[in-house]
């Protein structure tokens, strides 16, 4: 990647780190089923009147919308805002790489290597480890719901890969489309009209700017510019390139969050953390492997007293006289034909069982798996091999 391709990505890594910090200010003041819901409306109502609809089937757009909107920022919004630290929330969301892998292998028959196998079970060490020491220190329920939110990541990108959108930016847009109805019925039902009507009309909590500019953040530098970008890039460069920087976005969100909310992670987290990601890392590496064929020796060609002499090379049936004046090569063309013998010896003997087959017209004779040193064809138009008009060699 050129070096301007490769700080779009880590710039991209850092909007999405920050992302969380958005969202936990968001939720200071929204309640968090509604907040889902606005977040996306914002995004489908242009979509819908701007954006043309991607031709791709109606079941796979909406389960992605599903899956990736919905159930995702359902558990995630829920878990942060039921205490799971923004922060440590970036890090477990990761677990959507592995949950992925098992789904695809699960419903699409996608081949496990046992690279990845074991990239998986890392990744499950460092989760089981982040969620031993939320248990130990604050409610597990947190880290579970933010789990259930990375499962729902890896359903919308199952429904991702199955569209098979041509334009897959056109997808994330229309996706959103899908997410607002839902989770404004979820809202409705699990927080209120009132808690909803009071979260759109006080604005005189000290959290409600932030608030605002949190959603602002989200809609605009989070979905729009971030995912954009990540398209842009991955239309230009492999997947594999590109997917490595995504591990970035833990990092800078807990850097984030030390930095801006002061939250501070045990070392068993951390080292979690790192199990985590290398996990993830190790599930996704691509390894290049060797495509250069192994070729059969070749043997020296023989010293020119032991090569063919003219009479032993392959001669084309009847005579056939050598034009005037060309008496004096014919010495230079003997020589091109031992070596070309010679090397004539080293094929193996399928491909002159093929040659044969399909120079109908000529005979080849093969002595102890070898072609033998005299060839004899019926016709020079009828051979295969490519003759020089100036020699009498079929070579």
């Amino acid at each position: 990647m050129p070096t301007r391709h490769v700080l779009l990505a880590m710039a991209v890594a850092l909007m999405w780190g920050l992302n969380f910090i958005a969202i936990d200010a968001s939720l200071a003041h929204f309640p968090p089923m509604f907040l889902v819901a606005l977040r996306f409306a914002m995004i489908a109502i242009p979509t819908v009147l701007l954006v043309p609809r991607p031709d791709v089937p109606l079941r796979w757009l909406v389960g992605y919308g599903l899956g990736f909107g919905t159930i995702q920022f359902t558990f995630l919004y829920g878990g942060m805002a039921t205490g799971m630290p923004a922060g440590l929330a970036s890090l477990v969301l990761q677990a959507s790489g592995p949950f992925t892998m098992l789904l695809g292998a699960t419903f699409l028959r996608e081949r496990v290597t046992g690279r990845q196998i074991l990239g998986v079970l890392i990744a499950v060490g460092g989760f089981a480890l982040v969620g031993w020491q939320r248990a130990e220190h604050a409610s597990a329920i947190p880290f579970l719901l933010t789990l259930a939110g990375a499962l729902g990541w890896a359903i919308g990108n199952i429904c991702n890969r199955q569209a098979k959108a041509a334009n897959p930016f056109h997808l994330t847009l229309w996706m959103t489309a899908v997410p607002p109805l839902p989770m404004l019925a979820i809202a409705l039902a699990a927080e209120g009209p009132s808690r909803i009507a009071g979260s759109l009309t006080d604005w005189s909590d000290p959290g409600a700017l932030n608030a605002l500019l949190g959603l602002l953040y989200t809609v605009v530098i989070g979905t729009v510019l971030g995912s954009g970008l990540w398209t842009w890039l991955m239309a230009r460069h492999n997947a594999g390139v590109v997917a490595p920087f995504s591990m970035l976005v833990p990092v800078a969100g807990l850097t984030a969050a030390w930095l801006i909310l002061g939250e501070t992670v045990t070392t068993p987290e951390l080292l979690g953390g790192a199990l985590v990601v290398g996990g993830v890392l190790l599930g996704n590496a691509r390894f290049r492997r060797s495509t250069r064929r192994r070729l059969p020796a070749v043997p020296a060609p023989e010293p020119a007293s032991t090569r063919l002499s003219a009479t032993s090379r392959p001669t084309l049936s009847g005579p056939r006289e050598c034009p005037s004046g060309q008496a004096s090569s014919r010495s230079s063309h003997s020589r091109i034909s031992g070596v070309a013998g010679s090397a004539m010896s080293a094929y193996s003997v399928w491909r002159f069982r093929y040659l044969a087959t399909y120079g109908q017209t000529g005979t080849i004779r093969m002595e102890d798996s070898r072609v033998s040193s005299s060839a004899r064809w019926t016709s020079a138009a009828a051979s295969p091999w490519p003759v020089n008009a100036s020699s009498t060699s079929v070579w």
